[in-house]
């Protein structure tokens, strides 16, 4: 039988928009149904069309993520459905992106598909880094291997070659570096690892195998390419004099040891022009995982140093049963409630993949809180029935545009630790609410390491806030780190918060907050910082 639509595999290449081919650009512009990776950057789902239903189905090592046979079934059922489907793969979907298994599977439902190429995370990463993966004296030729499954690595073979490129090993670092001095690789071997690369966050370390592991957490170095080879010591006749700037970290311990970690920002065009209103500033973000770069360029528009520190890890709720049911009696609810972007990008997912669209919705209305959560409603496809005039959850019991009294209404919100204010007063003016775990807010195990050498080091100017949770889980990550005392590398820091609930939990915390934005955005946070230096240029 003849298929009805068709999916294109396609590769996104490493990270940064500009590496994208022009066949997938083209593609993500068509797309009706977007199935993608955790570790695609979110840039990439402003392409597509705002009616596009956008599943994310994680894939990312280390977290939760839709099993395989899962996804195969995704994509052939929303394929017969007639949508033209791309399901966006990092780096290249022939190199470790199992793409065969999601191949054979439309195969087998006489699906029609297309594989898209994109430019490989193990050969952009090394670009990107100034480092050349064959040169014809240090290296005639490279492999590369993922260690997944280190235990299955041919490691003795793996040590006579001149340069090797590992994907997926940075909990396997210790392994990896033992392996190969067992086989006979010299200690003194050259090695970069470069995490998120092609990302604004872009790090690099340099060392070699003998030093690599006393400069890193090998458990914090997830997303990243590992190059061991002499090649990685001709890094520095090949990177262009600007590109290194006096703001980058040293991480070394001591003068004895060669190594270095690098905040390098990739550069693959002139630089623009920027503003210079945060000039000479470092401003340390504490944000979710994988959520601060539009901030951070933000940030760095300004000519602000940006290092950030995830002090919040977003993953799926503990269970999917309560969504499930809510989702499966939609009809049931009057009003969605939908107070932050993770709860649209959660309650959206989880519709799609029970395989239902934003037409499920058409009897229900939408109330959302802040400009970027409506803005994020609108990438669904949908628009908010209402949006209260502050960006704050309690704006919208104030101002709600009718009578809740009888109302049924479906609140998808995080797990644990949510404010209990909206579900409180709303239940108090007679509505009947449904609250659903969509996703969980985490703590991350260990605080990251250059964050923390940086406030040791009194190299940090700001420290931002989004929400409380940031507040709560930095302190905890402060206490783990650093210890009885830890509050005293933020003397002379200045602590910045994006609205008053967040400058409430700081000043429980920390005792202070120093600036509060006036608008509750991200570029309210940023106007309330310039604002703040400019009061005082001797900060």
């Amino acid at each position: 039988m003849d298929s009805i639509g068709k999916v294109y595999l396609v590769g996104s290449g490493p990270g940064d928009i500009g590496n994208l081919t022009v066949r997938a650009y083209q593609l993500l512009q068509q797309a009706e149904v977007l199935v993608y990776d955790a570790l695609v950057d979110a840039e990439f789902l402003d392409l597509v069309p705002e009616d596009c239903l956008k599943l994310n189905v994680g894939k990312r090592g280390g977290q939760p993520s839709m099993k395989q046979g899962e996804i195969d079934q995704l994509l052939v059922e929303h394929c017969q459905q007639g949508k033209l489907v791309v399901r966006l793969k990092s780096g290249d979907p022939f190199i470790f992106g199992r793409t065969t298994s999601e191949i054979q599977a439309l195969r087998s439902a006489e699906c029609d598909y297309e594989v898209i190429p994109g430019i490989s995370s193990a050969l952009a990463a090394p670009l990107l880094a100034d480092i050349p993966l064959t040169d014809p004296v240090l290296s005639r030729g490279f492999a590369v291997i993922t260690a997944h499954e280190p235990e299955r690595v041919n490691w003795q073979a793996l040590a006579q070659l001149d340069t090797v490129v590992v994907l997926m090993g940075g909990k396997h670092l210790p392994m990896i570096v033992e392996q190969l001095q067992q086989h006979g690789k010299s200690p003194d071997t050259a090695i970069a690892i470069i995490r998120w690369a092609a990302h604004p966050n872009q790090e690099i370390w340099i060392s070699n195998l003998t030093e690599i592991l006393s400069h890193v957490t090998p458990q914090s170095l997830s997303p990243c390419v590992i190059v061991i080879g002499e090649v990685v010591g001709l890094r520095p006749f090949l990177t262009r004099p600007h590109k290194i700037r006096n703001s980058e970290l040293e991480a070394t311990p001591s003068s004895a040891s060669d190594s270095t970690f690098i905040s390098s920002q990739p550069q693959l065009n002139p630089e623009p022009s920027v503003s210079t209103t945060l000039s000479g500033k470092t401003i340390l973000v504490t944000r979710a995982a994988g959520q601060s770069g539009h901030f951070s360029r933000l940030l760095e528009q300004q000519g602000a140093t940006v290092i950030e520190m995830p002090t919040l890890e977003i993953v799926p709720p503990s269970s999917w049963e309560e969504i499930d049911d809510a989702i499966a009696r939609l009809n049931d609810f009057d009003w969605l409630i939908l107070t932050s972007t993770n709860a649209v990008d959660y309650f959206f997912d989880r519709l799609g993949s029970q395989l239902q669209d934003v037409g499920a919705l058409t009897n229900i209305k939408i109330a959302v809180v802040g400009e970027k959560t409506a803005f994020k409603l609108k990438q669904r496809g949908m628009q908010p029935d209402f949006v209260p005039p502050d960006f704050i959850a309690d704006a919208m019991i104030v101002n709600f545009p009718e009578s809740v009294e009888g109302k049924k209404l479906l609140f998808p919100r995080v797990e644990t630790g949510g404010r209990e204010t909206l579900v409180k007063e709303f239940k108090a003016r007679g509505a009947e609410i449904t609250e659903v775990a969509a996703y969980q807010s985490a703590c991350p195990e260990e605080a990251d390491p250059h964050a923390i050498a940086a406030l040791k080091n009194r190299k940090v100017d700001i420290i931002t806030f989004a929400s409380s949770k940031t507040v709560k889980h930095f302190c905890e990550l402060l206490d783990r780190s650093l210890g009885e005392g830890w509050n005293t590398y933020l003397e002379n820091v200045g602590l910045a918060s994006i609205g008053p609930q967040t400058s409430k939990t700081s000043k429980a915390l920390l005792g202070r907050i120093d600036i509060e934005a006036q608008e509750y955005t991200l570029e309210g946070l940023l106007s309330a910082i310039a604002a703040w230096l400019d009061s005082d240029p001797q900060i």
